[in-house]
């Protein structure tokens, strides 16, 4: 429902607008699907009002709930511009139709996206350590009130090793692929990321995105595991909303250094990768301390490595979280829908974009992993013009995040999410102290 202060009350086709206390309750089912009278609005308001997020006194009110009773219905185009007023997006995709493969998609890109440019690569190195290396020197003079944008830029800048370490994993950094693994090696150890292990579960993820259990990403929380973990019910519900842009920190230390989460033929390999990190561990860490203290370690380490965490947690959610983006279980998962209608391109100011490498062009990275971090926007234009009506769109928002951290929470087959707040009020202050505080700007 969408709630916005009015003076008048009148009956749509399809929507009821009416005052209540000062405010108009609008039904944001597609015309034809849902009619309201006068005597049904007291039980309404008493069904729906705490999906109700009040905002500033004389501005547009909207609930960012999905409907209760059945599937989001996409194929209404007024019903698809109302959920991206509602959600915070540009644009809001049509269903991809089930006879779409992926490879139909793959073979209307152009053959350029997926050539390797050896001086493309090594310039997003340079790009990358200029930047890291500018960002270390802002930390070194920067006086105590200036730090936070010194971290702000070095955890940027070093998302980009990131980002050239994610291209050699999926072998579209360089022709040489001996020299793809070092590169990815050495640029994961700022972050202390053990490359092997990271690269063997991202694959998964590219496999297997938004499928129920197997995608290695985020995905909901199944409400059986909730109700299963009553100890550990308010951690995830802090983990799913106030902490969620750092979680990723979670996923790291989860996913990446036990030896039984890996098959048989890849322990040889994520052995190697985890020595490596150990020993830059070992040696890197005493020496920034020796230098600096450990002060200096916190200031020239800690600080941009939270920061590079806030973009992973940020860059990996928006990527496919959203109320109206379906996980799929195994049986009914669709590779072409997945990729092209389950990832979302969001744009971020230019800055973020040029230390990222283009990261956050992300549905040609899913169409294809093979196309290189400087390819993704020739790629992306290619969509656009062949499939552009399929596309989620978006600008970096706090509607958007409002959107993510207050409903994207638990599983549910007919609506993709339902909130915490639903299922376990009691327990979800942290979820209404988000929607009370976040800006609702889009």
């Amino acid at each position: 429902m969408a709630c916005r202060l009015t003076d008048s009350s009148f009956l749509l086709k399809g929507k009821l607008q009416t005052t209540i206390q000062g405010h108009r309750f609008v039904s944001l089912f597609p015309s034809g699907t849902s009619y309201l009278t006068w005597e049904a609005l007291p039980q309404c308001k008493a069904k729906h009002q705490r999906y109700v997020i009040p905002l500033r006194r004389g501005k547009t009110v909207k609930s960012v709930a999905s409907p209760v009773t059945s599937p989001i219905p996409l194929d209404d185009a007024q019903h698809r511009k109302e959920l991206c007023e509602s959600y915070g997006f540009r644009q809001i995709g049509e269903p991809l139709p089930d006879d779409v493969t992926l490879k139909n998609i793959i073979d209307t890109l152009p053959k350029k996206v997926f050539e390797i440019d050896d001086t493309k690569a090594w310039k997003s190195v340079l790009i990358s350590a200029t930047s890291y290396a500018l960002g270390l020197f802002m930390i070194s003079k920067s006086p105590w009130y200036l730090l936070p944008f010194a971290w702000a830029w070095t955890g940027t800048a070093v998302t980009g090793f990131f980002v050239i370490g994610h291209d050699c994993a999926h072998k579209s950094f360089s022709k040489n692929k001996l020299l793809e693994d070092i590169v990815g090696t050495l640029a994961f150890l700022p972050l202390i990321y053990p490359y092997e292990p990271w690269r063997f579960k991202h694959d998964r993820h590219h496999a297997k995105t938004n499928m129920l259990d197997e995608d290695t990403a985020w995905h909901p929380v199944m409400k059986t595991n909730f109700d299963e973990s009553p100890i550990f019910q308010k951690a995830i519900i802090y983990g799913y909303g106030p902490i969620r842009p750092i979680m990723s920190i979670s996923h790291w230390l989860i996913w990446h250094f036990n030896l039984r989460k890996f098959r048989p033929n890849e322990i040889g390999r994520v052995k190697i990768s985890l020595a490596c990190v150990f020993a830059f561990m070992a040696i890197g860490w005493p020496l920034i301390i020796y230098k600096t203290g450990i002060v200096g370690w916190i200031k020239f380490w800690l600080m941009p490595w939270l920061g590079y965490h806030f973009w992973m947690s940020t860059f990996t959610m928006v990527h496919h979280t959203a109320p109206h983006i379906p996980f799929k279980s195994s049986e009914e998962w669709n590779a072409a829908q997945a990729q092209l209608n389950g990832t979302v391109h969001c744009d971020y100011p230019k800055w973020i974009e040029i230390l990222c490498h283009d990261i956050n062009v992300h549905i040609p990275h899913h169409v294809s992993s093979r196309i290189p971090s400087y390819n993704l926007r020739a790629a992306h234009k290619s969509l656009q013009e062949n499939w552009g009506k399929y596309l989620n769109e978006a600008s970096w928002n706090w509607r958007l995040m409002k959107t993510i951290l207050t409903i994207c929470h638990l599983y549910n087959e007919e609506r993709n999410y339902i909130s915490f707040e639903e299922v376990a009020p009691e327990i979800s202050q942290p979820i209404t102290f988000l929607k009370r505080v976040m800006p609702d700007y889009a």
